[in-house]
């Protein structure tokens, strides 16, 4: 039997984030709208999507806590949780406990976006900026061009962001518009020396 799913590809039918209960609720209204502007997202689901990402550790987290001390499952998945926050910048290495996983907050997740890090890094003007600059593949990881701003940066990888190499902010040639006024530049020279003739 062919297993389909709902998009009908594989492991594409996993949610990625859930709305919340009470729609209407002002203050989270207000403290989503806060984060919207703050990190240059599109629209409220970029916010859940973290929500529930951070929901799915804290409680993997929490139930890892219920158990003993010495608890092989405990030591082997929280030791899998705690470094894998690390290397994502998440958290400090000082704080390697399960506890402090408890006290994360969305906003340590968004600053780890790859949007977030271009605006910090200096490399855009804006946090509006950033996300335009992703999006048109301006920006590199490494070698490697990514063109999502949601990109989770690593903290191995966070020296390593730059504008890419064939971009026109970098060494590549000049974009479209750019192009098109310098020919228009030439013709309107070549024609001012056909006039003094």
């Amino acid at each position: 039997a062919v297993v389909s799913t709902q998009s009908g590809h594989y492991g594409r039918d996993s949610k990625t984030y859930t709305t919340p209960r009470r729609p209407f609720e002002k203050e989270r209204l207000d403290s989503e709208l806060k984060l919207i502007g703050e990190f240059g997202l599109r629209n409220k689901r970029e916010v859940w999507r973290v929500k529930y990402t951070l929901a799915k550790i804290r409680k993997a987290a929490r139930e890892l806590l219920t158990l003993e001390d010495k608890d092989p499952r405990r030591l082997f998945e929280g030791n899998a949780i705690l470094r894998r926050l690390v290397r994502i910048g998440v958290l400090d290495e000082n704080r390697m406990k399960l506890d402090y996983v408890l006290g994360l907050k969305t906003e340590d997740f968004l600053e780890r976006r790859l949007q977030t890090q271009v605006f910090k890094l200096g490399l855009a003007k804006s946090i509006h900026h950033a996300r335009v600059l992703i999006r048109q593949k301006h920006i590199r990881v490494r070698k490697q061009v990514v063109n999502i701003p949601s990109f989770i940066v690593r903290l191995d990888a966070q020296k390593h962001i730059d504008i890419a190499i064939n971009s026109a902010y970098g060494s590549g040639r000049e974009g479209r518009v750019k192009r098109k006024r310098m020919r228009a530049g030439d013709k309107g020279a070549a024609d001012a020396d056909e006039d003094e003739d």
